[in-house]
């Protein structure tokens, strides 16, 4: 797998947000900033359009983020109001959060998978989305204290969550552009799209592949049962596209796709026999105490708030993969006890 963004990634290394970039002719990249996000910036994709412009993915909902899109929009030369088109990824705020405004400033159309949809039909009732997952952390097994702080307030979770419904509905194999053919990726979320231009050998993979790090796969309350499954065949899938290059939502582009899949099927089949080590010394363990016993990029302690829910959704999915396959059963009480079958 070799780097092929290499502003891009000297930018990451250098811990600074990196250039727009022309990648191809009528094709730039324009980095959108994520405060006190370890992922830092994400990736918008805008095509020239005989009409004005279309973009993938918008950005963070927040005003920086929306002034750094303006910004990079004006480089290329074009604007905010040049926007015919966005094609949503997935719904994560980093992805979808300025969609409605850059909908209100050109009258753009907003394109999505139809299970990204759905999600966003159930984060209506966001008291009922505090309440979820404050008895889904206790029943993982972390405690009042944890259920607290991991939970949220209506207050902080409204400008994360209540987010553009869209103007059409993307499936797989449909082309929203005449270049670009939807390829369905579910894993790290239901109706996560990724975008193959099958002329130019490009392959746009939102969160699905990145050159670095595996995305975080959880099972929680909007998540089929077998996340890990859904990523792992979607992972074959895309593996299997003819693509040169690469154009992820973060990090940097690259070549070698195939590899890039191969290994992360690897680094998940490793994770899920890490985790029946740690059911054969800890049988009857929690999801949380599994997740305290696993390895992370930094010590258990020091990860808190959200990325601590998500480590111990990613490891609940990992789980739900071994019970899938009949390798683990969950004990039938409100928290989580599982044990290696015999």
């Amino acid at each position: 797998m070799d780097a092929t963004g290499i502003a891009q990634r000297e930018a990451w290394l250098a811990k600074t947000v990196p250039p727009v970039e022309q990648v191809r002719p009528g094709l730039w990249s324009v980095p959108v900033p994520m405060p006190d996000n370890p992922l830092r910036y994400v990736l918008v994709y805008a095509f020239e359009r005989p009409d004005g412009i279309a973009i993938i993915d918008t950005g963070w909902p927040t005003q920086e983020a929306w002034d750094a899109l303006v910004a990079g929009l004006a480089a290329i030369g074009a604007s905010v109001t040049d926007v015919r088109a966005t094609l949503v990824t997935h719904v994560h705020s980093d992805h979808h959060g300025l969609s409605g405004r850059v909908r209100e400033a050109s009258g753009a159309w907003i394109g999505m998978h139809a299970l990204e949809a759905e999600v966003l039909k159930q984060r209506h009732d966001i008291e009922a989305i505090v309440r979820r997952m404050y008895g889904w952390v206790l029943a993982r097994g972390g405690t009042d204290a944890d259920a607290t702080a991991l939970s949220g307030t209506v207050d902080e979770l409204r400008p994360w969550l209540m987010l553009a419904d869209p103007d059409r509905l993307i499936e797989d194999g449909d082309r929203p552009l005449p270049e670009l053919r939807a390829v369905w990726t579910p894993g790290h979320t239901p109706g996560h799209l990724c975008y193959h231009d099958d002329t130019r050998g490009l392959l746009f993979s939102g969160d699905h592949i990145l050159p670095r790090i595996s995305p975080n796969v959880s099972l929680s309350s909007d998540q089929p049962a077998d996340p890990l499954g859904d990523f792992m065949a979607s992972l074959e899938k895309a593996g299997g596209l003819e693509v040169g290059e690469v154009l992820p939502a973060h990090e940097w582009r690259f070549a070698g796709l195939r590899e890039r899949t191969d290994d992360l099927l690897r680094h998940h089949e490793a994770r899920l026999a890490e985790i029946r080590g740690v059911l054969a010394a800890w049988p009857g363990a929690t999801t949380w105490h599994v997740a305290e016993q696993l390895t992370w990029s930094r010590t258990w302690p020091e990860i808190q708030g959200f990325i601590r829910r998500s480590a111990v959704g990613e490891t609940l999915a990992h789980l739900a993969r071994l019970e899938r396959l009949g390798q683990v059963v969950r004990g039938p009480g409100p928290v989580d006890a599982w044990t290696l079958r015999a």
